[in-house]
């Protein structure tokens, strides 16, 4: 039997009794989407998993991006990436810097992520201490959080997010192998627009959905203004209080949901340290922010697409 247990800081939760190589019920898809909703994070540990088993798990819950490099995807489920720091015959076999700053996946984009799938083949161990942590923040509680008088000023205002912001950090701030974006790519990856605050389609609370690792510009003020107040932001939402810490085991996996989260994958491991990850980036669809629509999809136990 699915059982969800708090780990009584401000997210995640482990959840224990469920083989997902095999589908979820609808009773259980249902408890896991509220669970996502509730505590953001989940921990699925002990499964094992192929890589066509973490793509039809992640299916269920909307349709999986496939990112501007076509590289590092997995022969047995293209939908699936790698996440790697391995290299054979000399030459990387997944993304090695992939997610190490604060970011929220898919912003960027119109239709904007709904979940992250991850699953651990590979985790870095040194002197029995586990390394490559995953740091995640609480956009619930960082709105809620905010002084009224920001909630009253913000509201209404948007924000633009750039996919190039976070490629061209990583490539001048964290020494990144990663060349620059193609035309191509930029082409595929224009800037958009996003409320500041939004409403979960989960759990129908507002959220800070303004992330540092791509939101650029507050397009309700000027350019001075906005670098103050995206600084400001930034800093608000990754206070301690707002922080929590997933330390990972081979076997392990985890879905999160983008809407109400931040997160960070810590890169505090060598070359020989070898951390391999599976990966499924769900986006969200226009419908799921219709009123009712996750209820009703729970209620017939379907995909929430």
């Amino acid at each position: 039997m699915l059982t969800i247990t708090p780990t009584g800081k401000t997210l995640g939760a482990n959840v224990t009794g469920i083989d997902l190589s095999t589908p979820l019920s609808t009773a259980d898809f249902a408890q896991t989407i509220k669970a996502l909703g509730q505590h953001g994070v989940l921990r699925f540990s002990g499964q094992r998993l192929t890589a066509a088993q973490i793509r039809d798990f992640s299916l269920r819950f909307g349709p999986i991006q496939v990112g501007v490099s076509e590289g590092f995807r997995h022969p047995q489920a293209r939908e699936v990436g790698i996440l790697s720091n391995v290299v054979e015959n000399g030459k990387p076999i997944g993304v090695a810097d992939a997610g190490q700053d604060w970011h929220t996946d898919m912003s960027y984009r119109d239709t904007i992520g709904f979940v992250n799938v991850l699953y651990a083949v590979k985790v870095p161990v040194r002197n029995g201490l586990v390394l490559g942590d995953t740091l995640f923040a609480n956009m619930h509680a960082a709105y809620e959080g905010l002084a009224s008088e920001w909630k009253s000023r913000l509201a209404g205002m948007t924000a633009t997010h750039d996919f190039n912001k976070f490629w061209e950090n990583m490539r001048q701030n964290h020494a990144s192998t990663r060349p620059p974006l193609s035309p191509e790519q930029r082409a595929k990856r224009p800037p958009v627009v996003h409320p500041i605050f939004m409403t979960h389609p989960i759990t129908g609370r507002t959220v800070l959905y303004c992330n540092p690792g791509y939101a650029t510009r507050i397009n309700e003020m000027s350019e001075a203004e906005s670098d103050k107040v995206l600084d400001m932001l930034f800093t608000h939402q990754l206070q301690d209080k707002y922080l929590y810490r997933h330390s990972w085991q081979v076997n392990d996996l985890l879905i999160w949901e983008h809407i109400g989260t931040l997160h960070n994958a810590l890169p505090d491991y060598g070359p020989d340290e070898h951390r391999l990850m599976l990966r499924c980036q769900v986006m969200s669809t226009p419908q799921m922010f219709e009123p009712g629509f996750l209820s009703r999809a729970l209620e017939e136990g379907s995909a929430v697409h």
